[in-house]
């Protein structure tokens, strides 16, 4: 369904950027997987496929997403997928007691991430006249939680960022969507939440299988959605 094409996921190293990377790479596609050390890639991906490329970046960094990513494309010479996957999480102080640490972590990993790869590949899709982006947003984006406030917010953002980019480049045959993932069934949750019922989250290869159909043609008429993707949870 990909061949052809090349893929970046960030996040890679992580279960659901893990899970999209293999996704994309079953399909035929070359992925180009980026977290933000070696050491994450190495573990992540033991053995490496030689038409892949795996590397290291800070996606809160303007300058580190331009160096790599226009690396990517001379050496490739395009992007046709962007999968922003990488985000954060923290339970956090209340709204009036938020520090900057807490803010500044979750604002710039989930939303200036984006901003600072689509920087980068958005003016390469422009000049190509086609491309996919998938943003990772969360079910808990729409409303507030107690505690939650700098996270449920840098998710909210994602959502308004997906639906300002789909409507500035939709009319360029680039389509931008993002999901809205409940709780996903990681090792990590798994160990932070061991008494929940694990058969109702959503297992990240049934995440990464809805991003592929927003990176694929049959999603082509799909522009600024926000689609849940929750399990049974």
């Amino acid at each position: 369904m990909f061949a052809g094409k090349v893929v970046v996921v960030t996040g890679a190293a992580g279960a659901l950027g893990h899970a999209v990377f293999e996704y994309f790479a079953s399909g035929g596609a070359r992925v180009v997987a980026l977290d933000y050390s070696h050491e994450l890639l190495d573990s992540a991906f033991p053995v490496k496929g030689s038409m892949h490329q795996y590397q290291k970046v800070d996606l809160t960094s303007r300058d580190s997403c331009q160096l790599v990513l226009s690396k990517v494309i001379d050496d490739l010479g395009q992007i046709d997928v962007l999968c922003n996957v990488a985000g954060g999480f923290l339970m956090g102080e209340a709204v009036h007691e938020t520090s900057d640490a807490t803010w500044d972590f979750l604002f710039n990993l989930n939303t200036r991430s984006i901003v600072n790869t689509s920087s980068v590949v958005v003016p390469q899709m422009q000049q190509q006249g086609s491309g996919k982006i998938v943003n990772i947003a969360a079910k808990a984006a729409t409303q507030g939680f107690a505690n939650m406030g700098a996270y449920t917010a840098s998710k909210a953002a994602v959502m308004r960022l997906t639906e300002a980019m789909a409507a500035e480049l939709r009319e360029q045959q680039i389509n931008v969507n993002c999901i809205m993932p409940g709780t996903i069934d990681t090792p990590r949750n798994r160990e932070d939440m061991p008494e929940a019922d694990h058969s109702k989250w959503v297992p990240p290869s049934q995440l990464a299988s809805v991003i592929g159909f927003l990176a694929s043609d049959a999603a082509v008429a799909v522009h600024g959605a926000a689609i849940p993707v929750e399990g049974l949870s």
